[in-house]
Order: structure tokens, then sequence, then C-alpha cells
């Protein structure tokens, strides 16, 4: 039987691939396939905010990697979670909004990829944007994907930031706005007390498009190529292998572990693997799965002297049913907010000349990432480096599209790294220590006051260091050896095929992932658009960039 053809096949519906999909089959014109592994998301705890200590761990939603072990981290492997449904990601994270640094992308257009600088980015965050608090300067009101601010203050994250100011910290009330350092309260991609993920934003008003094609439980195995033009993606669905043909282009959405896993399985990819694997290798690109970065986080706990703290909430059945109230009849409380409400950028010592360090406060502690509250008053104060220089690695384990992914991430490999960490550590310390924070902490739990030194802090980031799940950079965009996709987002030597995801990010930006994913397939919508309207400028670096008002 012949396989089916659609102008764009759309691989992966997370983040980057919902809103991909949503505007390649706006106005009608083109036909396009969305394939995703994952089941649908009707899932209850999938929408709740709070939900997202559910599906941490949950394997119908969630691919739940593991890495190597690490070396630095004491050879401890770390979990990585992936969402695995539509909405991919956003419909199982902590629901931050975050953009990241206008330096950031000024720094990859410094690095030659032209239409990235900040200048370039800002429209196409704010084309996404329906903020709560309507459009400005720097955010959109009417765009698909609901932003919101916290609904009330909390009395903890009030003293958060008040020991931030008392330690020359100021308050900012907008981190995306015109500058992010400083210290307040995130938002979130909520709606009314409910999570948004990028498939309520961009594919559930869609569903009925006739020339849109969203196919779940659709895992690919390989793209399709005659000679340098990807032509398809072979997939298996309900235990059966089918495949389905791109009249255009081939567009992978798969994020920063899958998209260059499919592209190693398909023969693109560093010839050692490929030949390691028996793979045919039909374009020799050294670079796909190298230049991997994440962000590195510790969680330094404290027992709380009151009982106002999220685990309080939680301990008793009483104390479940108020929230469980608070949330059905007024969409607020901790069950519409998630686990993350404070947020700090700061920069860790004063010759940084932007924020260098996050911290996300907690009005919870638990003895690990989405695991059981402790049964005493708690709070956790998370700390990242903001941009590692460290580099990681991932390859294929085997031919097996089914088999996951070698992951080597490669933390603290560099000294400025681990100091940068150490300094994070420290502002904690000091932080806890300010008169407005003093009075809320009975002692520190984790790691405890016999951590002092410089070699006890950095052992402890080695014994306790885990992922804050911001993986990126797999695909890299640009040029030279380790580059895989242009300016533009096509593979490099390859026809019709292009990656559209986190894994392009040449370097991780200075904050959460989310958002700048969503950015990245909104602006390479707009350049499909144009290379089919232009078609003489597919061949050429040096082609229109995209700009919203240009969208078909």
């Amino acid at each position: 039987m012949n396989a089916p053809e659609y102008d764009y096949i759309v691989v992966g519906a997370g983040s980057a691939g919902c809103a991909l999909a949503n505007r390649l089959s706006e106005g009608g014109k083109h036909t396009v396939l969305l394939l995703e592994a994952g089941p649908n998301d009707r899932h209850f705890w999938i929408h709740l905010p709070i939900g997202y200590g559910k599906t941490m761990f949950n394997p119908t939603y969630n691919w739940s990697f593991n890495t190597e072990p690490v070396p630095a981290l004491d050879n401890r492997p770390i979990y990585w979670p992936r969402g695995k449904t539509l909405g991919g990601c956003s419909s199982i994270n902590g629901l931050v909004y975050i953009r990241g640094q206008s330096q950031d992308y000024d720094h990859w257009q410094a690095q030659g990829n032209q239409g990235w600088g900040w200048s370039h980015v800002l429209p196409y965050f704010k084309k996404m944007e329906c903020n709560e608090r309507g459009e400005s300067a720097y955010h959109g009101g009417s765009g698909p994907l609901h932003v919101s601010d916290l609904r009330e203050p909390n009395e903890l994250v009030e003293a958060f930031i008040r020991g931030a100011n008392q330690i020359g910290v100021p308050r900012n009330d907008d981190f995306n706005g015109a500058q992010q350092e400083g210290v307040g309260y995130f938002q979130l991609t909520t709606r009314n007390g409910w999570r948004c993920s990028a498939a309520k934003a961009y594919l559930k008003p869609i569903r009925d498009r006739k020339n849109l094609t969203v196919e779940t439980g659709a895992h690919a195995s390989k793209v399709l190529m005659i000679d340098k033009r990807a032509v398809g993606i072979a997939y298996e669905r309900a235990g059966q292998s089918v495949s389905a043909r791109a009249r255009k282009e081939v567009l992978l959405c798969a994020g920063a572990l899958q998209s260059p896993q499919l592209l190693q399985l398909s023969g693109i990819g560093p010839r050692d693997v490929l030949e390691q694997h028996g793979i045919d290798v039909v374009h020799e690109l050294p670079g796909v799965g190298r230049n991997l970065q994440d962000h590195l986080q510790i969680r330094i706990m404290f027992k709380c002297t009151k009982p106002i703290t999220t685990n309080d909430q939680l301990r008793t059945l009483w104390g479940q049913a108020l929230i469980g109230m608070k949330w059905a009849f007024l969409r607020k409380g901790p069950l519409s907010v998630g686990i993350q409400q404070g947020c700090m950028f700061a920069r860790s010592r004063e010759e940084e000349k932007t924020p260098d360090i996050q911290f996300h406060f907690g009005t919870l502690s638990a003895d690990m990432t989405a695991g059981k509250p402790h049964k005493w008053p708690g709070f956790t104060m998370s700390v990242c480096q903001l941009r590692p220089s460290s580099r990681g690695e991932l390859r294929i384990r085997s031919k097996n599209p089914k088999d996951a992914p070698w992951i080597e991430p490669n933390y603290l490999a560099t000294e400025e790294d681990r100091q940068t960490m150490v300094r994070g550590f420290k502002m904690a310390r000091k932080l806890a220590a300010s008169q407005a924070m003093a009075g809320y902490i009975a002692e520190e739990y984790t790691p405890g006051v016999s951590v002092q030194t410089e070699e006890d802090m950095l052992n402890f980031v080695r014994r306790n260091g885990s992922s804050i799940f911001h993986p990126v950079g797999t695909c890299k965009m640009g040029s030279g050896p380790e580059a895989v996709v242009d300016e533009r987002l096509r593979v490099h030597g390859l026809e019709g095929l292009r990656v559209v995801d986190a894994s392009i990010m040449p370097t991780l930006i200075s904050g959460n992932t989310n958002a700048p994913a969503i950015m990245i397939a909104e602006k390479a919508a707009d350049m499909i658009k144009e290379d089919e309207r232009y078609p003489i400028a597919r061949a050429s670096s040096t082609a229109p960039v995209g700009n919203p008002a240009m969208a078909v």
C-alpha cells in the first residue's frame, strides 16, 4: 500500500512540535502530519499544576531517561525526565515561564547565527504569549500560550524576597521584562488554575482542521532519504511498521535527546558512532549529539519555624481537603501553582555582567525532586549555574529506536563550573542568614552545618547535584565542525530536513527552556513559509529571516 503523503511531517508533539504544526497548518494551504510517540494528554494530573509530582516518574507520560554514571558526581547516574505525551515536556514540567537574557540571543547572533539576536526573537516571544498583564513592549496579550501571575502572595516567598533585598539583590516583578536580574515571583504557564501546555495552547483549539493529522502512539524510527533529501518518516504504530511521505519537508521536534537520536538512527551523524552500530552512513555530520548542555542544581533544604509550608498543608486529610476546596472554588492555593513560586537571578561575583546563577524557591521539602514531602514544615532553595561551560555528548545505544540513548552530560568538567556552584552555595547560605529569613529557619536540614569549607561544599554538589531538566544543544545551530543546522534550521548538507527544538541552541539560555523552545518553533514556521514563497532563498545562508508580520 502506498504511504500517505503530506506537505510537512512534524516529528514530536512537544513544546516546539505543537506550535510548529499549528502555524504550518493555519490557512488550510498545507497538509501537516504531527507524530507523537506517547499517548493522548487526557490524564487529570497532567492538567493540574501540582500534578508535576505525579507525572515525574510515570512511564506512561515520561520517557524517564537516565544518564551514564557521571564521574564528577560521584559516579551517579542522573535522572532526566522527558515528556511522552501531547505537549511533551510542557505537559509534565514545573510550568515556569522564563525567556532567558537578551544577551543570550545576542550571543547566538554573534556566533554567526544571523536573525537570532534579541531584537529578532522578542517579536516571537510576544506573538506566542497571552500574558494576563496584557500587551506591552515586552509582552503579548493575544497569543495562544497563557501566562499568569500567582494569585496570592506567600509569607515564605515574601521573606525570601526581603532576604534577597537585604543581601543586595533588588526586587523584580518581571523577569521577562527590561532586565532579568532580581528576585520575585515566577510567572507560570497556567490559565484559571489549570496548566496551559503547548498541546492545550496550540493543538486543542485546532484539532478539527482538516489539513492537520495528529497521530499518537507513533514512534519514529528513521528519516527516509533519497540521495541527500528527506522524503518521509518510518515509524511504528500499534505494533505495525508504517511510513509517511513528505512532499516538502521533514521537521524534527523530538527534543534535545531524541532529535539527535533519530538523526543517528537515520545514518546522519558521526561516522564512528554509526559504523559501531552497523548503520550505513547516509551523511557524515560529526556534531550530531555533541555540544550537550544542561543546568545542574543543588537543593538546600530548611526546617521552618512555622507550620506554613506546603508540607503542612499536605500532611493531613483535612489540610488536603482545604487546599482542594480552595482550588475548586477559587482556583488558588498550592494546587494551582505547582512546586516553584519564588525566583532569584543574581550575580555570584561582582565581575559578572549579568546574572550567572538562578534560585528556585519552593515552599515544601522532600528528599528527592517530586518526592513525598517531609512530615515537618520545610522549604527548599534550589541553586543552578546559568551558563555552564562543560559540554557532554549523546549517542545511540543500538539500532533499536526504542532503546534509550547513551547520555554523558559531563557535569562539572571545568573549574569555572565547579567554582560557580560553590559561589551559588555560599549565596544561599548568605540569604538564609539574612534578618528576613533567619526567623523562619529552625535549622538547615540539608546539607547541614557540618558543611563549611569550599571543599565541603563542592563535595556536597558532587554527592547531591541533579538535573533541573534543561538539556539543549545536541543539534547545534551555526557553522563549524560541530554545527548540525544553519541559521534557518536546515540540516547542513541535506535538503528537506530541519530540526526545530531546543537541540538547536548553540549555548544554553540563562533560565528555564520551555518558552525558548516554543519561540524557536514560532520563528521556524515563518522561515519555512518564507523559504517556500521564495524558493531561490533555500540555497542561500543570506535568505530573509523570519518576521511575525510575514506569516502566511
